[in-house]
């Protein structure tokens, strides 16, 4: 099939990149010429495993190609996925969906012949009917032009596996041509057995969210219990793994530490829950949002046990090394990111602050170029009195602690994501510190 990705970021590209790879004929929209001539090159703006060598193999080929003109895309293309940003709006708590309607409002007036809109940005409950609406009033096509809301689920970091190989797919359409384009676009990824729920728009749509919030429910709940072990020195790692042997509960995301963050979950959360509200659902929300208030206080509950390792010296004056930028490995995203709150909080408590992260650092220096950066592991606790573990990059789960010992001032670490296993640093001959676990 020939189709379209307008709007070309963190979702934009891997599926731009991805749909290639399944063997579609693809451009890519975007506002940004130089991103575009970017993009053109084969050269990835943005960190995703895998995704650099999709790019320029389908650059190459000629199969994948990108543009500032929608109109050229209408042209091309016979399905336009829409993969713009929904950022949370001005009240902080609904999606601002102003670029999926500017998009349409582009797209619409030159799509003259019968074709499918797949929407893959999150929205709010009651977004496609009224995109349908617009769509088929401007279009010269009119009633011909389908709208579908196909919601992606991707983690940042794994965004082209989970695109290539979903565990599920969904699409909420109303139209039996919209179903069969939906079908035709992801045969493949349908031949390897992924199960496709079509649904009405409206359970599409609140199943984005549902996931997403679910998922933050997950993460707040084992926080507030690493909260109960560190009053009562219990150990939380041994908790998630009574829980995870559960199969009612499972252990997976179900990981203690400062919190969730990025460019999704924090912004689901807060619109599912204003949902909530807007439908009546006030048990709902009031469960949602205590959620949120745990999510919230993560970085007061790091502070403290930064606070309780450094013993007697204070935090004024002290110099930290924060591991990690990104609000998670595997991405250079840094959006809302639990590492970078937690670095801010340090500084305005009178820390002097120094970041490592493996692939953040340029995109964290644009955003709060007030600390210092490094992107070299071992001179990034050169005169530390204390280390942060903020971020679980693998690079620092795989460290060295021997030969790292000899950098601090003091060989002193703070996990505050509980994924290090302590007892090699701690023969090694350093203190650590992990939320929810007794430290040494």
């Amino acid at each position: 099939m020939r189709v379209s990705v307008i709007g070309c970021g963190h979702l934009g590209i891997p599926h731009a990149a991805a749909m290639a790879e399944l063997g579609h004929e693809v451009i890519g929209v975007d506002v940004d010429q130089a991103k575009v001539g970017q993009l053109n090159r084969g050269e990835c703006p943005i960190y995703e495993a895998g995704l650099p060598e999709l790019l320029a193999r389908h650059t190459a080929s000629g199969r994948l190609k990108f543009t500032t003109s929608i109109r050229e895309a209408a042209d091309f293309a016979d399905l336009h996925f829409i993969g713009v940003g929904t950022p949370i709006d001005a009240d902080g708590r609904s999606y601002d969906t102003g670029q999926v309607y500017g998009a349409i409002r582009q797209l619409a007036p030159h799509l003259d012949r019968p074709c499918t809109i797949v929407g893959k940005s999150t929205v709010t409950v009651g977004t496609t009917s009224k995109v349908t609406a617009l769509v088929q009033r401007l279009a010269p096509a009119g009633e011909r032009v389908d709208v579908v809301w196909n919601p992606e689920f991707l983690r940042e970091g794994h965004a082209v596996e989970d695109t290539l190989r979903p565990d599920r797919l969904i699409a909420g359409l109303t139209t039996a041509e919209g179903e069969k384009a939906i079908r035709a676009v992801y045969t493949p990824i349908l031949d390897a057995g992924v199960p496709l729920f079509v649904t009405d728009p409206q359970t599409a749509e609140l199943a984005k969210g549902a996931a997403n919030t679910f998922l933050g429910l997950k993460i707040s709940y084992i926080n507030a219990v690493a909260d109960m072990c560190e009053a009562a020195g219990g150990d939380i790692s041994k908790i998630v793994e009574i829980l995870g042997i559960d199969p009612r509960i499972g252990s997976g995301g179900m990981m203690p530490g400062i919190g969730y963050g990025g460019g999704c979950l924090p912004k689901d959360v807060r619109a599912f829950t204003a949902s909530a509200r807007q439908l009546g659902a006030d048990q709902a929300a009031s469960l949602l949002r205590a959620a949120e208030k745990i999510n919230e206080s993560r970085t007061d509950v790091a502070l403290a046990l930064i606070t309780r390792a450094l013993r007697d010296h204070p935090i004024e004056g002290a110099r930290v090394t924060v591991w990690g930028a990104a609000f998670k490995p595997g991405t250079n995203d840094v959006r809302e990111s639990p590492a970078l709150a937690l670095a801010q909080a340090l500084q305005q408590a009178g820390a002097i602050v120094t970041i490592h992260d493996p692939q953040a650092v340029a995109t964290a220096m644009a955003r709060t170029p007030q600390f210092d950066y490094t992107d070299d592991l071992p001179a990034s606790l050169d005169g530390a009195d204390l280390v942060v573990l903020a971020t679980e990059w693998p690079e620092y789960q795989h460290a060295n602690p021997q030969a790292l010992a000899d950098r601090p001032a003091t060989p002193l670490l703070v996990d505050c994501r509980t994924t290090l296993d302590p007892e090699p640093w701690r023969a090694a001959g350093w203190t650590v510190h992990q939320l929810g676990r007794p430290g040494k």
